[in-house]
């Protein structure tokens, strides 16, 4: 029993790194480009991210609940800690990579990923909840797609809207208005990625016989989590702010606006109804839209390419990471 609350212990270290990485991994999501337009200076972004996280993060569990079940039953798990300890590492390496490559992916799709890898390699394909597995997958799929169709019908209503207005007065009014949009962008994230912890925290400590049931978030999680959130997003990331607010395209305040009310609609959406998605797949697919519509051939294409596919490779990646990491760790149980 005293070497199960190790390894508890171990899961909840891990769980909250993993929060900490993803808040400044994912910080350029919601405020890149607000910085890139200079509708906020970086410090001040940074900070209205962090606070904005944490209250989203504390306010919502629905999200928590699904990582915590429907992936895979934690409480038919022989070595379902141990499994959590494999998951955790796998997707913290493969978010520190693409973090250190400035590229965009998802700690959504690492999480997953890694989870779904370290349940295989533990238990074999069984013991994988199908159904829950797909619904979750759908939800990551989908939501890049919505988010990118919605950039581009906004940012084109936009623009028939202000074609005839004054561009200095147009530029200082949503200059203002990213201001707000930053704020519900970052407060959104919070609601959807911080969950994720608290979820892979629940499993673990269904698995280890501490609690019964994933239905219940206790309280101590979700303030830790929503603080290793809040922590890492002060660190900033950027790398990825760079690439995601000047390297797509050339964004200006009615592009930023338009971007970061779809995106940040679509998250709390999926948050209403307890689905995971990507804020990185989303964010990013919304500018791409947005980019689209304002011009096809201003988006660099070939970045977004090389997005892309770091999107398709992430979840078999991060499954044969926790995969092998979690063979390794059998060595010792």
């Amino acid at each position: 029993m005293d070497t199960i609350y190790i390894w508890v212990g171990v899961v909840i270290f891990l769980a909250l790194a993993f929060d900490f990485i993803n808040g400044f991994h994912d910080t350029a999501n919601a405020i890149a480009t607000s910085v890139s337009t200079r509708a906020l200076s970086p410090r001040m972004a940074i900070l209205l991210a962090s606070c904005m996280n944490f209250i989203g993060a504390v306010m919502f569990t629905g999200v928590a609940k699904t990582i915590g079940g429907k992936v895979a039953n934690p409480a038919t798990l022989d070595h379902g800690v141990q499994v959590v300890v494999a998951t955790l590492i796998g997707a913290i390496a493969w978010n520190l990579i693409t973090w250190w490559l400035g590229i965009p992916s998802s700690s959504s799709h690492a999480l997953i990923g890694a989870l779904t890898g370290a349940v295989i390699s533990s238990a074999g394909f069984g013991a994988v909840n199908a159904s829950g597995f797909t619904d979750i997958v759908k939800a990551l799929i989908f939501s890049p797609l919505i988010a990118f169709a919605g950039g581009f019908i906004v940012m084109w209503i936009l623009k028939q809207i202000f074609a005839r207005s004054n561009p200095h007065l147009v530029n200082k009014g949503f200059r203002s208005g990213q201001i707000l949009t930053a704020a519900f962008q970052s407060f959104t994230h919070g609601t959807n990625d911080a969950q994720k912890a608290m979820g892979i925290i629940t499993f673990a400590l269904v698995a280890a016989g501490i609690q019964d049931t994933t239905d219940h978030i206790p309280m101590w999680v979700k303030i830790s989590a929503a603080l290793a959130m809040a922590l890492g997003t002060s660190i900033g990331g950027w790398k990825i702010i760079k690439t995601m607010g000047t390297k797509i395209f050339k964004i200006e305040p009615i592009n930023g606006f338009a971007a970061d009310i779809v995106s940040a609609s679509i998250i709390f959406s999926a948050t209403s109804i307890h689905l995971p998605v990507s804020t990185t797949h989303v964010i990013t697919s919304s500018i791409l839209g947005v980019g689209s519509a304002k011009r096809f051939s201003a988006v660099k294409w070939d970045l977004a390419g090389r997005i892309i596919l770091s999107w398709i490779i992430t979840i078999p990646i991060a499954a044969i990471l926790s995969a092998l990491i979690y063979q390794v760790i059998a060595l010792f149980i």
